[in-house]
């Protein structure tokens, strides 16, 4: 074996043939991949064969592998799930890793309770309940929910409902909901009869319900019962009307999702198509700047496995560019998700070969715009934003300052550093306002700025910045001049981006903002700077409430003490994500007992 330890090589000897999943950690006790295995020994062994095929990657991962740790599984099925898990948490830098959250909206009907009830959802479950989406744009599900309460008059509550409740809510005086949580008001049969209203609405069955409708109307013409046949004319004019500018399908058997990508170097630009019914309803977009190389069928088993973790639908038919070795290990893990067979395919000629060459081009576009037009204009405007801010020097360097809290909790700040144009994360720094109390959003910006600037005179002053560019208006702007007129630094440039008004101001002119255009790419880079430190703060914000609530509620549940507690905390980062994960995901960390306490406690309702 070649790089190996004497420790390393007796760890990797003892591993067993079994399935599971392997962990590569760095010097640092960092996590640098993780994968899975038919058989560990087999698998991690390869890794440090000398005779194996050159690959620079893999070159580089074995040259900082200094302990591994595995995880074994009864199945490659499970040792799959584990791994995305493990990769979605953890990010290890020679993983591939989809860093966008973002979901789409469903509606939810439970047709498994008694009086269903309709609401968005965006995480799709098999517990018996129905789905219609996605909708797109998602204002669309919102639209729709408001015009089902006015028309079919649907529960959107979560009361367990027996009739035995005294009087409706305000939802029935508004004419939004039938109530059937008060006996006499509405029988199961009435109620049952909008609920397959709204299925055939939801379902695109548009012209069914509307002869049904058309039907009630004229009957209740006949029995003089003018009121209710204005009534039902109204409801049909209302369907008519959303079946045209209906974009959304009961998940049927001609879903499918089809992946393009366009890759130059380190960067790559991959997009999802959802077509839904035989139409395509709506895409997804993923940006990678940083890969440390690439091999499509590596990229997209890696790709699948972890776009489907994801509370994402589970369409029938995948279409790729690429063959993947687990493709058989995939399809049975999202077969077994869906209910029914799920086919990868990699078609090389015919319609869906066609649709795939048009996603394709669809990524070439994306990273055009994203690489190509949008990057390089950083750099080109340092020297009309020293013009504009009257600065001595260029630019250069950039650090932009937010402030996070709600209601003066838990209050934050962060510092972001912009260098010639491009954001440089490595030098990002986030705070914990310590002397402030309650909702202040200059005394906090004096601290977060004072703490940084003293921190950097005693380690470089060399790095001090070209510009301080602060979120916020006048006062937060005055509150960091006064910060660094504390610290001797009077003399560095300082300006403020305005939410609202996209005014900047600049230290001693604030009496002449100044105005951009909207369309300005100069406004555009003080937004980008703005908008990251806001994103950056507000991330570090979530972090630190989320980990007070895992103080605060998962010590009250049975089994969980501080070790635990801390195991959960490093696995999962959230107490949502522990609240919303199943028994496999847990029992890798706490043990099967534990897990099931866990989650038998968020099943039952929460007091107080």
């Amino acid at each position: 074996m070649v790089n190996v330890t004497p420790t390393l090589k007796e760890k990797i000897e003892k591993l067993p043939g079994s399935p599971g999943v392997y962990l590569y950690r760095d010097s640092s006790g960092k996590i640098v991949y993780v994968g899975k295995a038919k058989s560990l020994r087999n698998r991690v062994r390869s890794y440090f064969q000398e005779g194996r095929p050159l690959d620079p990657k893999t070159d580089r991962l074995v040259s900082e592998v200094a302990d591994v740790e595995c995880i074994v599984t009864d199945s490659e099925v499970e040792a799959l799930i584990l791994e995305s898990t493990l990769v979605k948490k953890n990010q290890p830098r020679y993983n591939v890793n989809l860093k966008d959250d973002k979901s789409f909206p469903y509606l939810k009907l439970t047709v498994n309770e008694p009086y269903p009830r309709i609401f968005i959802t965006r995480r799709i479950k098999r517990d018996g309940a129905l789905y219609f989406g996605p909708f797109l744009p998602a204002s669309y599900a919102r639209q729709t929910i408001k015009l089902i309460n006015k028309y079919f008059k649907l529960r959107t509550c979560n009361l367990e409902i027996d009739g035995s409740l005294p009087r409706p809510c305000l939802d029935y005086q508004m004419k939004r909901c039938l109530g059937p949580c008060v006996a006499g008001l509405c029988g199961r049969e009435q109620y049952g009869r909008a609920v397959e209203d709204v299925k055939l609405l939801l379902s695109g069955k548009s012209e069914e319900l509307i002869r049904q409708l058309e039907s009630r109307m004229n009957e209740a013409s006949e029995q003089l019962r003018y009121e209710a046949a204005a009534l039902y004319r109204d409801w049909i004019a209302m369907v008519r009307d959303m079946s045209e500018r209906q974009k959304m399908i009961l998940a049927g058997q001609d879903d499918s999702d089809l992946f393009g990508y366009f890759q130059e170097g380190s960067r790559l630009a991959l997009q999802v198509f959802a077509m839904r019914g035989g139409r395509i309803v709506g895409r997804r977009e993923f940006y990678w700047e940083d890969l440390i190389s690439f091999e499509p069928s590596e990229f997209f088993s890696a790709a699948l496995k972890q776009y489907y973790l994801q509370d994402t639908f589970t369409p029938v038919e995948i279409y790729i560019p690429a063959d993947i070795e687990d493709a058989e290990v995939l399809e049975s893990w999202l077969s077994e998700r869906r209910g029914r067979r799920v086919h990868i395919r990699s078609p090389k000629r015919g319609l869906k070969s066609g649709l795939l060459d048009l996603v394709m081009r669809n990524a070439r576009m994306s990273f055009e715009t994203r690489f190509r037009v949008l990057k390089p204009k950083g750099a080109e405007l340092l020297a009309p934003l020293q013009e504009i801010l009257h600065l001595g020097a260029l630019p250069r360097r950039v650090e932009t300052f937010d402030v996070s809290h709600i209601q003066g909790a838990d209050t934050v700040a962060s510092m972001v550093v912009c260098e010639n144009g491009e954001m440089k994360r490595s030098a990002y720094r986030k705070f914990k306002i310590e002397s402030v109390k309650g909702p202040d959003d200059f005394a906090s910006m004096r601290e977060a700025v004072h703490r940084h600037y003293e921190n950097v005179l005693e380690e470089d002053e060399a790095s001090l910045p070209d510009l301080v560019l602060i979120d916020g208006g006048k006062g937060q702007l005055s509150a960091a001049g006064e910060a660094l007129e504390d610290l001797g630094l009077e003399r560095l440039p300082v300006a403020a981006i305005a939410k609202k008004e996209e005014i900047i101001f600049v230290r001693g002119r604030e009496d002449e903002p100044i105005r951009l255009p909207g369309e300005s790419p100069l406004l555009q880079l003080f937004q980008t700077m703005r908008d990251e430190a806001h994103r950056f703060a507000v991330t570090y914000h979530r972090k630190r409430r989320e980990l007070r609530d895992f103080d605060s509620e998962l010590l009250d549940i049975p089994g969980i003490g501080e070790v635990r507690r801390k195991v959960l905390l490093r696995a999962f980062g959230s107490l949502e994500r522990v609240r919303s994960a199943n028994f496999e995901e847990l029992a890798p960390y706490v043990g099967p007992k534990a897990a099931e306490q866990i989650i038998e406690y968020f099943r039952r309702p929460q007091t107080g």
